[in-house]
């Protein structure tokens, strides 16, 4: 028995202990500086999961990421820019001043400049993206480099990594950067192949314990990146995986694509290239010859695009404010499709604000995603979306996987982030914004053709009280969804 002065005496070192527990981690978590939501929410984990809180936080909490960018290499692809300068110009006199904000705003919050481009192709289905993909790396005779945040060793993969092979073997730089989680089934025997050829691979952020002091489980790279030859790229929702080509699975996710070819792939090609130093630390030798290669002189083209990044390395949240700004900027139409609907206050008060002034507000969602609490947290906002004007439309026929936003007839963005929180603050993504009719048409077109498939969402629907009640639970979590 422990003496009842002794059993005082530990329970007064004990209390002392752990509110001093709370105390230093409070200020620790405060002081990063995040939203007031989650820091509180991280805090009280901490006080009331004792231990197990703490282990959450280890190696699910935020941490601070420094991702350095290549000045080297970002001075020459603005000096390139330069050539199309005055063709830019000349499409600034033209378009509506929000616009010429909206561009400016994007550079910025992340550096990036509009730039041009000869060909700006919408492709719709994994089945025209894989072809357009396949034909644009075979075609290659310089470099191919690829970026994705899944990966898998299934048949467009396995047919994708052979690809890569003969044009390693050919000669070609290839250079494969995957995300360590989302691709975590690339294995070794998988891989062997294309490293035997000569091509490169890199992983971001292995979550594994002993790569780093603290593991990265968040911070993923979201990003679908192709380059070919420096002219040629491609980005959007689609990743290399069977789940995405209804030519092996007729449940396969509907998704779009965007073919870039011009001077805009400059951009994407920056990114990718400071991806992957970030990745696998590996130095730049010779970088006028290497800048060169990999940053071309393109000929100026038609059509203004401005490829926008965004990530947890800064707080600006680029493809965030581009998405709110085009929103208030919205005169007639703003047409938004994501897989994952989980707004913020700002993205939710400017779909409102839009469709209560009289903007053509439609947003397309699936009807149910591939997280069930996601989905249930989407539904949650329904009912002030639909009370507002804005008219909200369910995918029924497969899962929705694409991410595009038409405003008006002048400006169509698509890319890599779903409308929430995640990918706004907490993964790297990629969007290319396109002004002026020639995306915004395909897109909007594509976007009525999806309606198709859809059923509207009624004000006022009935609804069991057990799908109001988890709805309703679910958006409690919306900060960190």
């Amino acid at each position: 028995m422990i003496p009842s002065e002794l059993s005082t005496e530990w329970k007064t070192a004990l209390s002392v202990a752990w509110s001093a527990y709370i105390a230093v981690l409070s200020v620790w978590i405060v002081m990063q500086r995040r939203a007031p939501v989650s820091t509180l929410g991280w805090i009280l984990s901490l006080a009331l999961l004792p231990y197990l809180g703490f282990g959450i936080y280890y190696f699910f909490g935020p941490q601070r990421l420094k991702k350095t960018r290549l000045k080297r290499l970002r001075s020459r692809a603005i000096a390139h820019s330069r050539d199309d300068a005055a063709l830019l110009r000349e499409a600034a006199e033209h378009a509506p001043e929000p616009l010429r904000q909206m561009a400016a705003l994007g550079r910025a919050a992340c550096g990036l400049p509009v730039s041009s481009a000869t060909g700006v192709r919408l492709l719709s289905g994994g089945a025209r993206t894989f072809d357009a993909i396949f034909e644009a790396v075979a075609a290659a005779r310089d470099h191919v480099h690829l970026e994705y945040y899944i990966f898998e060793p299934d048949r467009i993969g396995t047919r994708l990594r052979d690809l890569l092979v003969e044009r390693a073997r050919a000669g070609v730089t290839v250079r494969l950067l995957i995300d360590a989680l989302g691709s975590k089934r690339v294995g070794r025997r998988f891989l062997a192949p294309l490293l035997a050829a000569g091509a490169q691979v890199g992983f971001f952020h292995h979550s594994r314990i002993g790569r780093r002091l603290r593991p990265v489980t968040n911070y993923r790279t979201h990003r679908k990146i192709v380059v070919c030859d420096g002219v040629i790229g491609f980005t959007g929702g689609v990743n290399i995986t069977d789940e995405e080509d209804p030519r092996t699975r007729p449940d396969a996710y509907h998704d779009v694509h965007v073919r870039i070819e011009g001077a805009a792939v400059r951009w994407l090609q920056t990114t990718f290239i400071e991806d992957w130093a970030y990745a696998t630390g590996e130095r730049v030798r010779d970088p006028d010859a290497q800048l060169s290669r990999y940053l071309p002189a393109a000929e100026p083209g038609a059509i203004p695009v401005q490829i926008v990044t965004s990530g947890p390395d800064t707080p600006l949240e680029a493809i965030h404010r581009m998405h709110v700004d085009a929103i208030h900027n919205a005169t007639h139409r703003a047409w938004l499709t994501t897989p994952y609907f989980v707004p913020g206050e700002p993205a939710l008060m400017a779909l409102t604000n839009a469709a209560l002034r009289g903007v053509d507000v439609r947003l397309l969602v699936p009807r149910r995603s591939d997280s069930l609490i996601v989905s249930a947290a989407a539904r949650s906002y329904f009912d002030e979306l639909i009370a507002a004007g804005v008219k909200v439309w369910e995918y029924k026929a497969r899962m929705l996987h694409s991410k595009t936003l038409v405003i008006d007839d002048q400006c169509a963005m698509i890319g890599t982030a779903n409308f929430d929180n995640r990918s706004f603050r907490l993964n790297f993504e990629v969007m290319a914004v396109v002004y002026g009719p020639a995306l915004a048409g395909p897109l909007a077109g594509q976007f009525e053709t999806d309606l198709g498939s859809a059923a509207p969402v009624r004000h006022g629907r009935r609804q069991p009280f057990w799908r109001r009640l988890g709805d309703a639970v679910a958006r409690l979590f919306s900060p960190l969804l």
